[in-house]
């Protein structure tokens, strides 16, 4: 049964799902068309990845997986004014964010709240916190501000767990899809104080602790990306460490922790596939035979978000029979589920990176004078041919990471090394697909989502 459910949620997850513009929905960037047949192209990008796992099954000294991992250096940390100076700034910022939303003009790309958010927030700090470390605990302008006020300490439902982020997480990716909150900064602007005054009412009630390490679906993806990035905190204390070094010693506490990782890897797929062609036809030729197009996205979204979440306990229940262990599904779910986050962190860069270089002089441009921005502000005129293969590197980077997260993960789990190798035969493949689906998302030009104002 379980191979049979990982088959199809491999088969489905090529198909099934939506995804929203973000940053692509703001660029002009166009993507040449490969020079070779798309087939091959993606039966080399799956290829890698399971040679790849092949190559690290040959790496079987523990000590030296140990070592890769426990490799560190400790960094001078920031005091404690230029924090505060930092969680100013960063409140300073989202008021005026908000002020210029409703404020400014009405046009996207004129309006620095726009910018501002799906540029300089979505597409460059997301991408910090994985290759330079998580500052959102003090760079959050809603803790910033939550921290300070009186709590009434309700006890936080431990039977809850960390679901609510689940949720969270992917209403905030619906509430991008099915408005225009990319083009339009009054909205915008009204999203950002809906979800301070949520945000502050549930601090309040649960305490500042209990909610952002449960319910707020931001502080929770940005302290996992944190775990993948070479800066960490130590003791306290800042530590240099190879990229993904922590993430074997990554410690989930149950399913709803599972859910959140591949709901983040879901949804992070998701800004890409409804701007592909097949997408758009396939919601079109749904909406046809009479079915209501919102209907037809929230079926296809909460679906692929299922099938990618059935796909890994599938993966994990094969691990576990190939393994032969006494070890539970839950357990090596729980064990394997950060390897999945170099995945979503390449698939991130790969999709926002090019958006970022292309809208940095319309940020700097609109920045200077929000109120007053230039007619046409500038935009960086094209990317050179060969950036296109760099976004490529990106996705399978992030795969390979990946893979050798499970394999040092796998010795950390299982005292022979034959049933290290053959836990992670579910995980890889689950990785061989969707690194086809990915790098197939990523070389697909930009087709506008029908029916919905993006």
């Amino acid at each position: 049964m379980g191979r049979t459910v990982l088959t199809l949620s491999l088969a489905l997850a090529t198909w099934v799902g939506i995804a929203a513009a973000h940053t692509g929905g703001l660029s002009g960037a166009t993507r040449d068309p490969l020079a070779i047949p798309t087939w091959l192209f993606l039966l080399t990008g799956g290829g890698v990845v399971g040679v790849s796992f092949l190559l690290a099954s040959f790496v079987t000294d523990r000590r030296l997986v140990a070592a890769v991992h426990d490799w560190g250096r400790h960094l001078p940390a920031p005091g404690r004014t230029l924090r505060i100076l930092a969680r100013v700034g960063a409140v300073t910022l989202l008021a005026v964010t908000v002020a210029v939303g409703y404020l400014g003009p009405a046009t996207g790309v004129r309006n620095v709240a726009v910018l501002v958010v799906w540029v300089a927030w979505w597409g460059g700090y997301v991408a910090s916190t994985y290759l330079f470390g998580n500052t959102w605990p003090t760079l959050s302008p809603f803790r910033a501000v939550a921290e300070p006020l009186p709590s009434l300490d309700y006890p936080y439902p431990d039977r809850l767990g960390a679901w609510p982020s689940v949720a969270g997480l992917l209403l905030l990716v619906w509430i991008e899809v099915v408005t225009p909150l990319a083009d339009d900064p009054r909205l915008l602007a009204t999203v950002l104080v809906a979800y301070t005054v949520v945000t502050l009412a549930g601090a309040v009630a649960v305490g500042v602790d209990d909610w952002f390490d449960n319910v707020d679906p931001l502080a929770r993806a940005f302290q996992l990306y944190g775990r993948l990035a070479p800066v960490g905190v130590d003791d306290g204390r800042l530590r240099l460490r190879l990229p993904g070094g922590a993430l074997p010693d990554t410690a989930l506490r149950g399913r709803d922790d599972v859910a959140f990782v591949v709901t983040l890897l879901f949804v992070t797929t998701y800004d890409g596939f409804v701007a592909t062609g097949p997408s758009a036809s396939g919601v079109r030729a749904v909406a046809d035979i009479g079915v209501p197009p919102l209907v037809v996205y929230l079926g296809a979204y909460l679906g692929g978000a299922a099938l990618f979440y059935l796909a890994y306990r599938a993966a994990s229940r094969v691990g576990r029979r190939r393994a032969e262990t006494y070890l539970t599904t839950d357990y090596l779910a729980r064990r394997f589920a950060p390897a999945l986050l170099p995945i979503a962190a390449g698939y991130h860069l790969a999709h926002n990176l090019g958006s970022v270089l292309v809208l940095s002089p319309t940020l700097a441009a609109v920045g200077a004078a929000p109120l007053s921005p230039p007619a046409s502000p500038p935009q960086l005129a094209g990317l050179p041919s060969w950036f296109g293969g760099l976004e490529l590197a990106f996705v399978l980077l992030g795969h390979l990471l990946a893979v050798w997260v499970a394999h040092a993960t796998a010795y950390d789990c299982f005292p022979s090394r034959l049933q290290a190798v053959r836990s992670q035969y579910g995980v890889t493949a689950v990785m061989v697909g969707y690194t086809m689906l990915s790098l197939w998302i990523v070389a697909e030009p930009y087709v506008a989502p029908p029916f919905i104002a993006s």
